[in-house]
């Protein structure tokens, strides 16, 4: 996902073709997934035509319709986000539910990648053992999949059963440490090509014994899941990390929310669309706050963003989610982005950022 997010938030040409579509997990209502995605293909063909010469939109449609052969429904997670242009045609799927919606715009939507990077909690749990490691894959409470190339893991060299005298115990416990550090390998090599934090899951005196060896701490919760689960179901697992987790999201909300506060008192916080989009421009926003849900068309004339209605959303010249835009560029500035829950920016109509200085 974050690799995905990198390729595609700086690619800027006409006619960058984005559907926005929720999809299915499981039969029967997977099923329907395909006829959704052909609606939507059948809207941006309707659009194309209208606002390109035949020949220039059919070379996108036809782009369009060999990337769709591609998808096999069956595998479908929460959510399809398909992006096509004279040189990209590619899709992904998200384990979160998005707002149905299609935009041909200069830029590629890529707020729904984002949010599921920064809103959605997308972690992995490492079942940790002596004797056996396995490494799950999550977002909130659910099993995005369970790795089965390296992991499972298995120690040949351990033996519980040995008699435990000083020499022994000190040879075994070298032998475990040794383990621990072929899973940091594997984990951080899985890591690199997506940087997930990772929770542990193991019986107390192995989290501290990973922790010594462990290459990236500062991607390890600092608490972790205290019980020998090796052998339970991935979804059983996962549901009570997502516990601590979930607490920990808590802790960090409030945290975030407290510099939203402070930025107010200490006048470092800006709530108007134009006084945001100038500054961002400048570099001088750290971070937007956005509430979950909140979409807005808009035009940019003279460099002043002026909203247009729903109806407008499928015009030329506009920009089918300038919040979608606000975000990218900010993010190109080095900045980051906050997505609250609805209501939670209602005084400030749902979006606001904090200045650096």
């Amino acid at each position: 996902m974050n690799t995905t997010l990198k390729r595609l938030k700086d690619i800027r040409s006409e006619n960058c073709i984005t559907i926005i579509m929720n999809s299915h997990r499981t039969r029967p209502d997977a099923l329907k997934d395909e006829i959704a995605l052909k609606n939507h293909v059948k809207e941006v063909e309707t659009r194309l035509l209208t606002d390109l010469s035949k020949r220039d939109a059919a070379v996108l449609i036809e782009k369009l319709h060999a990337l769709v052969k591609q998808i096999d429904h069956a595998m479908n997670l929460d959510s399809l986000l398909l992006f096509v242009n004279k040189d990209v045609a590619e899709y992904t799927r998200l384990p979160i539910r998005v707002t149905d919606r299609v935009i041909i715009d200069n830029t590629f939507a890529t707020r729904d990648l984002v949010r599921a990077m920064h809103n959605e909690s997308h972690y992995y749990v490492l079942v940790l053992s002596q004797e056996n490691v396995r490494l799950i894959e999550a977002l909130n409470d659910q099993v995005v999949k369970e790795f089965k190339s390296a992991f499972p893991m298995v120690n040949t060299q351990f033996d519980n059963k040995n008699t435990m005298e000083p020499v022994v115990s000190s040879r075994q416990r070298n032998l475990i440490a040794e383990f621990f550090n072929q899973v940091d390998k594997e984990v951080n090599a899985i890591r690199a090509k997506n940087p997930l934090p990772v929770l542990i899951c193991t019986v107390e005196e192995n989290y501290p014994e990973y922790l010594k060896i462990a290459d990236n701490k500062q991607s390890i919760f600092e608490t972790f899941l205290n019980k020998n689960r090796i052998n339970e179901k991935d979804h059983a697992i996962v549901t009570e990390a997502w516990k601590i987790v979930e607490a920990h999201n808590s802790k960090m909300n409030a945290k975030r929310k407290s510099e939203l506060l402070k930025a107010v008192t200490e006048n470092k916080f800006l709530s108007d669309t134009n006084e945001i989009w100038r500054a961002i421009n400048d570099g001088k926003i750290q971070t937007l706050f956005i509430e979950q849900g909140l979409f807005q068309p808009a035009v940019i004339e003279n460099d002043d963003i002026q909203y247009v209605s729903e109806d407008q959303r499928v015009d030329k010249d506009v920009i089918d989610d300038i919040y979608d835009e606000m975000i990218e560029l900010n993010m190109n500035f080095g900045g980051d982005v906050v997505f609250l829950p609805k209501g939670e920016l209602k005084k400030f109509n749902g979006f606001g950022a904090v200045t650096r200085y």
